[in-house]
């Protein structure tokens, strides 16, 4: 493999693990990064979905014993049956809009001028749902309702905007019903799951044909990167919003947001 396409899939890799599940937008970060090191065309896409995919698994893993019980559970439990229903209800207004818009969304949105007008609204946004009084009436993620998970796919669905945040939306969306900050979070890690495999799955079967055995060491160092950041991330942020709020991301959202915007336009 060629030096330099080893250290694009190391960059790529690095920036997906890290932005994918922080309210700051990993598909922005990625067609901002794809376009400065030239690396944005269709196979470039194809490798975005792959370390996706690595992302992803890095929750699996974080979460895997939690996953486990609810696998296990899913014939006589009825917490697990309850949490699987929840997560199908919140990943449906998403999905089927998704499915309805994909090829609208790729073919106009994906640019790094909409996304940097998504990060500046996103940031925004942030500011003003941290800035509100408010009492969590949710702890835990086993204590959402059916129609707290509707509406927090709802949310979800702004995030089919490139720069919005799917982790962003579900996340600020969740506090702004009533979840606390980490009932939020850990179930915009939950809910990225189906989401992200389905989008994946989804995009791999159309683009099947530029997968090439010659481009398996690239794939598998952006994969390999992107697991391993996002694991960090993820441990990280949970961390981080046990003593901080979210106005730290709005104020990197405002800045790279205005600094793309300068710099595209």
């Amino acid at each position: 493999m060629d030096l330099i396409i080893f250290l694009k899939a190391l960059i790529l890799g690095l920036i997906e693990g890290i932005t994918e599940f922080l309210p700051i937008s990993s598909t922005g970060h990625l067609i901002i990064a794809g376009d400065l090191l030239h690396f944005n065309d269709a196979k470039g896409k194809v490798f975005e979905i792959v370390i996706q995919l690595g992302a992803i698994l890095a929750v699996c893993w974080e979460y895997r014993h939690k996953l486990l019980d609810v696998t296990r559970g899913l014939g006589s439990d009825a917490r697990a049956q309850r949490f699987v229903l929840n997560l199908f209800i919140a990943f449906l207004p998403a999905a089927l809009l998704g499915l309805a818009f994909h090829h609208f969304i790729t073919e106009h949105l994906f640019r790094p001028t909409t996304v940097a007008i998504a990060l500046i609204v996103g940031g925004l946004i942030i500011f003003l749902v941290e800035g509100r009084p408010r009492v969590a009436r949710v702890a835990e993620v086993d204590d959402l309702s059916a129609k707290d998970c509707l509406l927090v796919g709802l949310a979800q669905c702004f995030a089919l905007i490139p720069g919005t945040s799917r982790a962003g939306a579900t996340i600020i969306g969740g506090m702004l019903i009533g979840l606390s900050r980490k009932a939020a979070t850990e179930f915009s890690f939950f809910l990225a799951i189906p989401i992200m495999f389905a989008a994946t799955a989804f995009d791999l079967y159309k683009n099947w044909a530029l997968l090439q055995i010659s481009d398996f060491a690239m794939f598998a160092t952006g994969f390999v990167m992107a697991f391993f950041s996002a694991l960090l991330a993820v441990k990280g942020l949970l961390r981080f919003i046990a003593h901080n709020n979210f106005n730290t991301f709005a104020w990197y959202r405002l800045i790279l947001g205005t600094i793309v915007l300068l710099y595209f336009w």
